[in-house]
């Protein structure tokens, strides 16, 4: 699958998510924090593929990186508050660490790359 797609998917699996949520101040304020940071990352990578230089690139990646590093954060309050815990949610922490990862590599690889230049 495609880094499009698969940030993609990852944003609906987290809107999914967040229906399993319980109704309460705090999960309403987490709520709007993890869609934001989860959707983010997707819409973020749709602007990375139309960088329009390296420079470019690699702003546009940092913020994919954080917003999917902030998502991670989110996902570990849900569990430690004991608002959701289950295979959902283990799945989802270890596609937002994926992600975290690919990005930090593919930041690195373009530097590398700049740097040869």
């Amino acid at each position: 699958m495609d880094l499009k797609k698969r940030t993609k998917v990852f944003a609906l699996e987290i809107i999914k998510m967040v229906d399993l949520l319980p109704s309460s101040k705090i999960s309403y304020v987490i709520t709007n924090q993890i869609l934001r940071s989860a959707t983010s990352v997707g819409a973020n990578y749709r602007a990375v593929t139309r960088a329009k230089s390296d420079k470019d690139f690699i702003n546009k990646l940092k913020i994919c990186e954080e917003e999917s590093d902030e998502t991670i954060y989110w996902l570990e309050l849900i569990e430690e508050a004991g608002l959701l815990k289950n295979e959902l949610t283990k799945k989802l922490l270890k596609e937002a660490d994926e992600l975290t990862a690919i990005f930090v590599a593919s930041i690195n690889t373009k530097r590398a790359k700049m740097n040869q230049k």
